[in-house]
């Protein structure tokens, strides 16, 4: 039984989504959840599933070529779930540093084959760094919650004005695990790809994702679903742009009976030379606008009281 792992890969140009040539940041979530599931289900000796990831933060792009390593470790247990710390780095081949491109932290939950949560072993620290572990993700759950509260109450009707993109998937046996659910880590893609088309097509260029946070997954999606992800941007700041995104998906031969999946905030920018450029403001007009717009301020504000999480610990 081990509580970490390290898993590698090398970006390639079917890894980029977009005309600037890097790798989406949708493929990077799929790879942490990779990550985040094989260092479960090495903990739990069983099927696990993604409950949570969040607090994303993208502290640099990733280029086809370059070499990706994705670390995940066990860093608290519960009586069935698993909070794991996950960090991303890459370098080019050539180069002898590897430079980190984001770290967050994902909630694993272990089920039986019937699907109900099932105990986990207990994990216990073994480092000076890692006793303090405990103290700092307690302070993060109880600011999850906040944060996850709050995204579930905010408002999505027809009364919004706000640019919307909808884009819609068949799952397909492709994007599912043994356990016959699309993987955690493809619905992510799925939700980037939204995103990015509604970022992109209100400021009339390539945007790129700097953060994704509070996806919370709700239910699972089978075989043969029909998903609808549906993006909305609901704030703008200077150089930013706040999208909330939805998955939801349904059987297809009851395609109107749809059942909410994950959702999503997500910031997107412009880049241009290595900077954030300014993005065309978007002003709210009618009060389900206006609300969503102070709702993500509300966000922005709960994040900033996120405690950091110590660098000794974020790579294995």
């Amino acid at each position: 039984m081990t509580d970490r792992v390290v898993l590698r890969f090398l970006a390639a140009p079917g890894d980029t989504t977009t005309k600037s040539g890097l790798v989406s940041a949708g493929r990077l979530l799929e790879w942490i959840d990779k990550a985040a599931y094989a260092c479960a289900v090495g903990w739990s000796r069983g099927y696990c599933v993604t409950a949570y990831v969040g607090n994303v933060r993208f502290a640099r792009s990733v280029s086809p070529g370059e070499l990706v390593e994705v670390h995940a470790r066990i860093v608290q247990t519960g009586t069935t779930s698993m909070h794991i710390l996950i960090s991303v780095h890459a370098k080019q081949p050539s180069e002898a540093e590897f430079h980190e491109v984001m770290h967050c932290l994902a909630v694993m939950v272990a089920v039986d084959p019937a699907g109900h949560p099932t105990s986990v072993p207990h994990w216990e620290p073994h480092s000076l760094v890692e006793l303090d572990l405990p103290e700092l993700i307690a302070e993060r759950v109880t600011l999850r919650r906040e944060i996850q509260a709050k995204m579930l109450a905010a408002p999505y009707t027809d009364e919004g004005t706000a640019p919307r993109s909808v884009l819609r998937f068949l799952a397909t046996p492709a994007d599912t695990n043994f356990g016959g659910k699309v993987h955690g880590g493809t619905l992510m893609r799925w939700i980037d790809e939204a995103g990015f088309a509604c970022a992109a097509s209100w400021a009339s260029a390539d945007a790129v994702a700097i953060y994704a946070g509070g996806i919370q997954f709700a239910a699972p999606i089978r075989i043969g679903d029909v998903v609808e992800v549906d993006a909305r941007l609901i704030y703008t700041s200077k150089r930013a742009m706040h999208v909330s995104i939805t998955a939801s998906s349904a059987p297809l031969e009851r395609p109107d009976e749809l059942v909410r999946n994950a959702r999503c905030m997500a910031i997107y920018v412009v880049p241009e030379g290595g900077q954030a450029t300014p993005v065309p403001e978007w002003v709210p007009v009618s009060d389900e606008d206006r609300i969503l717009a102070e709702h993500a301020q509300e966000l922005i504000a709960l994040r900033a009281k996120m405690p950091p999480l110590p660098a000794s610990v974020s790579r294995i």
